[in-house]
């Protein structure tokens, strides 16, 4: 009698603990970055034309051809470490829902070019800078140490000394 009111317990302390664990998960599950445009909270994807890749909103990844194999990373590859996401235009993927949107790449690089824009892009948050801290960079091994000067709202970013607008 006794083991069976261990077992009891045991078992309703098992099922209380998961399903905590469960709202834990879906809560923070699928947000947009800080640098995803306003406006497209149920999209699963955005394609990034400047780098060729793909951004996976629920699994907050970068997706990424390299060496002919695609690869899921949470940060872009070293060559784009200057790479702006907050500048970049993003072509929100509304048409797709599927876990390989890759499948259409060829299609993607050819109707959204380098250097693609179609409109200007809200993001979410403000770009990070001096006085920014603790803001995450989605690069590997990319210094956040890097300073800009004048208003963070204008679309105009400048590292601080440089002449001319960055995109």
């Amino acid at each position: 009698m006794k083991a069976l009111k261990l077992i009891i317990v045991g078992i309703l302390f098992f099922l209380v603990s998961s399903s905590h664990a469960q709202v834990s998960v879906s809560v923070n599950f699928g947000s947009p970055p800080l640098w995803g445009p306003v406006g497209y909270t149920d999209v699963s994807y955005y394609y990034l034309p400047d780098v060729e890749a793909y951004f996976d909103i629920r699994a907050n990844m970068f997706i990424y051809l390299d060496g002919g194999a695609w690869i899921h990373r949470s940060y872009l590859p070293s060559r784009y470490s200057n790479y702006d996401l907050y500048g970049g235009y993003k072509v929100v993927m509304n048409d797709y829902h599927g876990n390989t949107p890759y499948i259409f790449f060829n299609k993607h690089k050819k109707q959204y070019a380098k250097g693609y824009v179609n409109k200007s892009q809200k993001t979410f948050g403000c770009k990070p800078g001096k006085g920014n801290a603790d803001s995450k960079m989605h690069y590997k091994g990319q210094s956040d140490k890097k300073e800009y000067q004048g208003n963070e709202k204008s679309k105009g970013y400048r590292k601080k000394g440089s002449k001319g607008k960055n995109k």
